[in-house]
């Protein structure tokens, strides 16, 4: 069985000519002063006060890590303290609470990744928000790419060998991911789905015990962010036999996406958003959503998010709705076919 070949939704930054107004942007903050670096021009009274940056994962994990480096460019860049808030849990819902319920005026803002605003909704019966009305998107920040890899000594060398092999044995083939739910799970039902293989999901509790079992032999397939699984694969631990992204990794070049192997259909990318509460005044929006895209274009910055995996993008409020609209109609058959869904 095939799955329809999703509309991608990597927006890259921008055009050269958009890469350079942002660059000189950065160099006339950056020229202001030593001190204290000029705000966005126009930015409103409204959120001249701190800005506080929620994430819903614990203090180290991705989102964390991105919200913390990109909160020194981004303090810059408006010109006023800017702090990221740990509040884990639920899979980013206690998280995605706090925004709902947060001032609308600028001041608090969510950074979270795509399982938040676009899966939430579609696997779990009760939610205590809804993004199309309790969110104001501001900007997708980020995207990043999976990965599906075997332990280093497993017999198929390649996809194709891996599918030939579940296809000629009886029994499902097991696969693994960081969580029940995540998206890297769906990509695994999307795979049984494209290859007509039966798969059968073992969800663990981070990916860092799944790598351990990979790596053991234990577990025959592990899918999960390609940045989580690069350190394995380089040691030569495992083998990371394709990458989700329309290209080929910056950290992986040799190894093929999984539409150079026939499976188009797997083309795809996680991401990261930034979400105001809803009622926030569109200004406001529009000049938060400025000073992301300007603290992203910082060339130091971008080049640590590439070391961490991610590829900066940095888009309108507009397009992030845009791109959750896709989202959703990307992954809500998948979800359906999988049978999954929680409470």
């Amino acid at each position: 069985m095939s799955y329809p070949v999703p509309v991608p939704v990597i927006e890259r930054v921008a055009s050269v000519k958009s890469r350079r107004r942002l660059s000189c942007m950065i160099g006339g903050l950056l020229a202001a002063t030593a001190l204290s670096l000029a705000p966005v021009p126009g930015a409103s009274e409204n959120v001249e006060r701190s800005l506080r940056i929620l994430v819903g994962v614990p203090a180290g994990g991705l989102s964390d890590r991105f919200a913390r480096e990109l909160a020194v460019s981004l303090q810059q860049t408006l010109g006023r303290p800017v702090r990221v808030e740990s509040k884990p849990g639920a899979g980013g819902r206690i998280a995605a609470e706090a925004l709902k319920h947060a001032a609308a005026d600028g001041s608090t803002v969510l950074l979270t990744p795509i399982i938040v605003p676009v899966i939430g909704p579609l696997v779990f019966r009760n939610l205590n928000y809804k993004p199309t009305t309790d969110f104001a998107p501001v900007s997708q920040l980020a995207t990043y790419e999976f990965a599906l890899a075997v332990a280093a000594d497993h017999p198929a060398r390649d996809l194709r060998a891996l599918i030939a092999q579940a296809k000629g044995d009886s029994r499902p083939l097991a696969f693994g991911t960081p969580a029940a739910g995540s998206l890297a799970h769906f990509l695994g039902v999307a795979l049984g789905l494209a290859a007509g293989i039966g798969l059968t999901h073992v969800p663990y509790q981070g990916a860092a015990v799944l790598g351990n079992d990979l790596v053991g032999g234990t577990l025959p397939v592990g899918i999960a962010a390609l940045s989580d699984l690069v350190p394995l694969h380089q040691a030569g631990r495992i083998r990371i036999l394709a990458s989700s992204g329309s290209d080929r990794s910056l950290l992986l070049p040799a190894v093929p996406t999984f539409r150079e192997l026939g499976m188009a259909s797997l083309e795809m990318v996680g991401w990261h958003g930034v979400y105001a509460p809803a009622g926030t005044p569109q200004q406001v929006i529009e000049e938060l959503s400025n000073a992301f895209v300007v603290a992203l274009a910082v060339p130091e910055l971008r080049a640590r998010l590439v070391a961490m995996g991610l590829t900066p993008t940095g888009t309108t409020p507009a397009r992030l709705a845009e791109i959750m609209a896709i989202g959703s109609k990307r992954w809500a058959p998948v979800i359906k076919a999988s049978g999954f869904s929680a409470d």
